[in-house]
């Protein structure tokens, strides 16, 4: 009786045990992450199964600073930019099965140009807020005359599948713009080509915004500027790529027909964090810092010599763009003109293109003006950067000597210390 007691009582405590095990509640709510319903259309089968917000977090730590910055929550600096750096403006772009791509130069190009928003900050300068939906670029675009622009979809312009996004709820300031002169915009090294800030001003207003991210069965494209005008403007035929999925993070791939990149399907995960988190004052010092590194780690010596060499083309730019602008104005006054036909009518299309021309060579005063001004400051920064790198050298120089001192004030005491007992000690000390 005892027996049979016994093996029922085993017998319900494994039942009991079996049932607590089946009901015991995941570590937190919502955990794991729920299925998104067709996120687009790539079979992901080439990527790990769990790739969460921490992907991000630790391929971007090593080439830039994690912020806690309000109300975005973490966001991305990167390190080593230049003064007056904007995104979108080292790699090229191509046209692809998914509209225009922007292939960056970068190796951590892949996440913020094609993951997420790009927003400014008057102390900070441009920073990244991740978001989780893959696009060929999240970009907005001018196109007017001879000018094609493209600006950074700023945090608040959220892609809703089926809806896209063809207007922006306010305009994008004109400070934030990259424009070229349309005949360049598919070369491979484009930032080459992008005009100093200050053509903007005059340039957004000749040119017409057009938004036009959508998706076609879950295929995000980025339409941007027709493929027609930028084939007339580059006298060029526009091939198209397909995209190839990468496994490798590292610069996109572009050969014969396509074009490889690693787009992993990324999971929102809150629980994670950064590793390292830097307030808004130490991400300042830490950009600050990689800049001064970054300006002076190939040649010391000639900070002045490369930033005046870039001030140099960035004055020639602006100078070629003014001068072809002044000539596309003469040119539509000939046709103009060959179409009069008395001569007060004649007389009359002269003065009207007097009269714009003097309004265009004005403002391309005040744009040398500008520039001028900007060049300006940025010696000033190249002469502090200049001493904040001999103050860090000298710190490094004279760290060493301190230790040594140190080194050679201990093994001092120690040999007092020992004359006084009466014992001898030899010590050796490895420089």
């Amino acid at each position: 009786m005892k027996k049979n007691l016994l093996l029922i009582s085993v017998v319900f405590g494994l039942i009991l045990a079996a049932g607590c095990i089946y009901y015991v509640p995941y570590p937190e709510a919502g955990y794991p992450p729920s299925e998104d319903e067709g996120y687009y259309e790539e079979d992901y089968r080439d990527y790990p199964s769990r790739i969460d917000t921490s992907y991000f977090y630790d391929h971007l730590a090593p080439y830039g600073a994690w912020v806690d910055y309000s109300p975005f929550g973490y966001v991305w600096i990167p390190y080593g930019t230049r003064y007056g750096w904007r995104p979108y403006t080292y790699g090229r772009w191509l046209w692809s099965s998914h509209g225009w791509t922007w292939i960056s130069s970068y190796e951590w190009g892949w996440a913020p140009f094609h993951y997420g928003r790009w927003s400014w900050d008057a102390s900070l300068g441009w920073f990244w807020v991740p978001d989780y939906i893959w696009g060929p670029a999240w970009v907005s675009w001018r196109n007017g005359g001879a000018y094609i622009g493209w600006a950074p979809l700023p945090p608040d312009v959220e892609f809703v599948f089926g809806e896209g996004i063809r207007t922006l709820p306010y305009p994008i300031p004109d400070t934030l713009w990259v424009f070229v002169d349309g005949q360049y915009f598919l070369h491979t090294g484009i930032y080459n080509y992008v005009l100093p800030v200050e053509r903007n001003y005059n340039i957004v207003r000749t040119t017409i915004t057009k938004t036009n991210i959508m998706d076609r069965d879950r295929v995000i494209m980025n339409q941007g500027i027709d493929v027609e005008t930028v084939s007339q403007l580059t006298k060029t035929k526009i091939s198209k790529y397909e995209l190839v999925d990468s496994e490798d993070p590292n610069t996109a791939m572009v050969r014969s027909g396509e074009i490889q990149v690693h787009r992993p399907r990324i999971r929102e995960n809150e629980r994670v964090t950064p590793r390292t988190v830097l307030n808004v004052q130490e991400a300042k010092e830490a950009v600050k810092e990689s800049r001064i590194e970054t300006a002076v780690e190939d040649v010391p010596a000639n900070i002045d010599t490369l930033l005046k060499e870039e001030q140099i083309r960035e004055v020639e730019r602006m100078e070629e763009s003014q001068k072809e602008e002044v000539n596309r104005i003469i040119r539509s006054k000939e046709k103009e003109t060959e179409t009069a036909k008395t001569t007060e009518e004649k007389k009359v299309v002269e003065e009207k293109y007097e009269i714009k021309i003097n309004e265009v060579e004005q403002k391309h005063k005040t744009e040398k003006t500008l520039i001028k001004q900007r060049h300006e400051k940025e010696e000033i920064k190249a002469k502090e950067v200049k001493s904040e790198k001999k103050k860090t050298v000298k710190k490094e120089k004279k760290e060493p000597e301190q230790s040594e001192t140190k080194k050679t004030k201990k093994i001092d005491k120690e040999d007092s210390k020992e004359s006084k007992t009466g014992k001898t000690k030899t010590i050796r000390v490895s420089h």
